[in-house]
């Protein structure tokens, strides 16, 4: 039975949001982040220890995924693409691609590392998929 003064646990949605927001998934006070990608290693608010979580190279990986579909898939389907020179379509296409990726990446990161805490992964539990925890 937990104690009458412990939080509750957010649930995934809201610990998604928080990270989204760039607030710490656990209170949804404090910062996330102490710079564009660096998180905090205790959140300011609730102290809640934030570096224990692997985000490593998925939100990455998610990033590259959205951009992906949201700018270069809908840029296949205009003629100008195939037709303008070279040089035109390069900054055409650099520009937004460049552009959205670092909006996107600091949220992307942050929802990712609510996911992490809303699921209880943490960086201490890599010990388990390890070729040595198998033996």
């Amino acid at each position: 039975m937990e104690p009458m003064n412990t939080p509750q646990r957010p649930g995934l949605l809201t610990a998604l949001n928080r990270g989204l927001k760039g607030r710490c998934p656990a209170c949804g006070e404090g910062k996330l982040f102490w710079r564009y990608l660096k998180v905090e290693a205790a959140c300011p608010a609730c102290g809640h220890d934030l570096a224990q979580y692997p985000a490593d190279d998925g939100p990455a990986y998610f990033t590259i995924l959205i951009v992906g579909h949201l700018i270069v898939a809908p840029l296949l389907l205009f003629p100008f693409i195939w037709q303008a020179p070279v040089a035109l379509v390069l900054v055409a296409t650099l520009a937004p691609l460049t552009a959205a990726t670092l909006i996107l990446l600091p949220r992307i990161k942050g929802a990712f590392i609510g996911g992490l805490y809303a699921l209880g992964v943490k960086e201490k539990d890599s010990a388990m998929h390890t070729a040595d925890a198998a033996d």
